[in-house]
């Protein structure tokens, strides 16, 4: 990304050079400053992780010939599902006389877990199906596998219900290095077969 200062203010920034001017891409750092071109520097102290916040607006400020980007401080998203209300907080009523509601972090990250535990029994529903048709028995293993990935499931939802912050339920996903250099998170992890 690059930026276009005038008078000490950026002007113009674009992630081309040539947009500046066509013969720029073959200047020099040092042609580029001159022409009042700057390569921008990005400070992301306040950028989040978009799955759980919503990040601040970007700005660009020039200061001892550097442009810098940044942004303003991130916001959380909603943790609970919101029921919509109109101007008049009246409940806002979607075309079939239902609320309308935008699901929160908690409902969005459930459903994401409840696709994936359904996503890993996919492949041994063959085995399920087998037997109602035929009465072959499921394999052990099987059998114990699909019951793990269930109690999987509904541990990481309780877990996600728990979470009273955005920070929390974030903390939640987020893996890190024990003492033993070996990356877990507080979910753990998903059964295999």
């Amino acid at each position: 990304m690059y930026a276009k200062v005038e008078d000490n203010t950026v002007v113009k920034v674009n992630s081309s050079v040539a947009s500046f001017n066509k013969a720029a891409v073959s200047w020099s750092k040092a042609q580029l400053e001159a022409n009042g071109i700057y390569e921008v520097v990005y400070d992301n102290t306040n950028l989040k992780d978009t799955r759980f916040y919503n990040n601040g607006a970007e700005s660009f400020t020039f200061a001892n010939d550097t442009v810098t980007a940044s942004y303003t401080a991130a916001v959380g998203k909603a943790l609970d599902d919101v029921n919509e209300v109109d101007e008049d907080g009246n409940a806002l009523l979607d075309n079939d006389g239902n609320q309308v509601v935008t699901s929160g972090l908690k409902s969005n990250e459930k459903n994401q877990i409840k696709a994936r535990a359904a996503g890993l029994l996919q492949s041994t529903d063959w085995y399920v199906v087998r037997h109602a048709e035929s009465a072959t028995a499921i394999p052990a293993n099987v059998s114990t596998y699909r019951t793990a990935v269930r109690t999987k499931s509904n541990e990481i939802e309780t877990a996600i219900d728990g979470a009273a912050t955005v920070e929390a339920l974030e903390a939640l996903f987020t893996y890190t290095k024990g003492a033993d250099d070996v990356s877990s998170r507080p979910l753990g992890e998903w059964p295999t077969l």
